[in-house]
C-alpha cells in the first residue's frame, strides 16, 4: 500500500508494534505511544482509523476535509480519515492509539463483489470522534493478533479484513449498500471442494483468498457461505482440523513436538500449545502421554 505526502513535523514517533512486515494483506496495524506534540499527514491510496487507548482523556485538536474539531478523545473514541484527505492533528498530553489502515482499492472490491455497490462512487465519511463498539471489537482483536509476534494467521486477519471493510461500507459511505442474501450456505460439493483443500495444505499459510478463488466468489460471501454450512468460521475450522491432525502425530510417531507444530501449520512449539490448550484442555505434552 503506498503512501504519499505523509510527515508528522519533529514530534513524530515509530510505532511501538507494526504489522509492516508480517504480510497482512489490503490492512497495515500500527500502534503508537506519543508524547504532547502535533503531526500532519495524508494516505493516497488507504483510509485511516484511529482507536484512542489513552487510559486518560487526551486534548485534540483535529482539521480535514475543511473542517476543525477540538474535543478530549478517551479510550475506545474512534475518527475516520477517508484516503487523499488530508489531516492535521494537535494533542496536548501523552497519547497512546492504535491506527489502522485499510487499502482504499481493497474497499472498492468488497464492495463491487459483496454489496453490489458502484466502487466509483465509494466515499467514505470522515469522522472526528465516534463510538463504534464493532469497530472497537475488530480493532483489539487485530492488536491482540500484532502483539502475538506469531507468523501466518493470514486466513484470520484476512477475515477481520473483511468484516470491517464491510462494515464500513455499511455505516460509513454516501453510497447505499445492497447485501445479497443467501440460504443453506455452500453446496455439498462446494463445501467438499473446500474441506478437501484445507485438508491438503494444513501445513501451508492458506489464504482467504485461496479458498474463496476455489469457488469463484468473494471473500465475505465465502466466509458467510461457509459458516452457514458447518457453524463456524473458515479461520476456526482451520484451526481445529490442525489440531486434530496434531492429536494424531502426537499419539501415532514419535516426532517432536516441534516438528508436530511446523507439520500442522503452526509457526512454533507455543503456538500450538496455546491453540491445542484452547481445544482440548490440555497441552500437546500431557495428550500425548495422557
Amino acid at each position: 500500500m503506498q503512501t504519499i505526502a505523509t510527515y508528522q513535523p519533529e514530534t513524530y514517533y515509530p510505532p511501538i508494534l507494526s504489522s509492516q512486515d508480517r504480510g497482512w494483506s489490503n490492512i497495515l496495524v500500527e500502534q503508537f505511544q506519543s508524547p504532547p506534540g502535533e503531526g500532519m499527514c495524508r494516505y493516497s491510496d488507504e483510509h485511516a482509523i484511529c482507536l484512542s487507548l489513552s487510559p486518560r482523556p487526551v486534548r485534540f485538536l483535529q482539521i480535514k476535509g475543511g473542517r476543525t474539531y477540538s474535543s478530549l478523545y478517551g479510550k475506545g473514541d474512534i475518527s475516520i480519515t477517508p484516503a487523499q484527505m488530508r489531516f492535521f492533528a494537535r494533542w496536548d498530553s501523552d497519547d497512546r492509539y492504535l491506527q489502522i489502515r485499510i487499502a482504499s482499492g481493497f474497499i472498492q472490491q468488497v464492495a463491487r463483489e459483496s454489496l453490489a455497490m458502484n466502487p466509483d462512487r465509494i466515499e467514505l465519511i470522515p469522522e472526528f470522534r465516534t463510538r463504534d463498539p464493532q469497530i472497537e471489537s475488530l480493532g483489539l482483536l487485530l492488536l491482540a493478533e500484532l502483539k502475538q509476534e506469531n507468523v501466518g494467521g493470514q486466513l484470520y486477519i484476512e477475515s477481520l479484513a473483511n468484516v470491517l471493510a464491510v462494515h464500513l461500507l455499511r455505516q460509513y459511505a454516501t453510497a447505499e449498500p445492497r447485501i445479497f442474501t443467501h440460504k443453506g450456505g455452500l453446496p455439498e460439493h462446494q463445501l467438499q471442494q473446500v474441506l478437501d483443500y484445507i485438508h491438503a495444505h494444513l501445513d501451508r499459510d492458506i489464504k482467504l483468498d485461496d479458498l474463496a478463488r476455489l469457488l469463484n466468489i468473494s471473500q465475505f460471501h465465502f466466509i458467510y457461505l461457509f459458516k452457514q454450512a458447518i457453524g463456524t468460521s473458515p479461520y476456526q475450522y482451520l484451526l481445529q482440523q490442525r489440531v486434530e491432525r496434531a492429536k494424531l502425530l502426537l499419539k501415532q510417531t514419535e516426532r517432536s513436538i516441534v516438528e508436530i507444530a511446523l507439520e500442522c501449520g503452526f509457526s512454533s512449539h507455543s503456538h500450538l500449545s496455546k491453540q491445542f490448550r484452547q481445544l482440548t484442555g490440555m497441552t500437546p505434552k500431557a495428550y500425548r502421554t495422557n
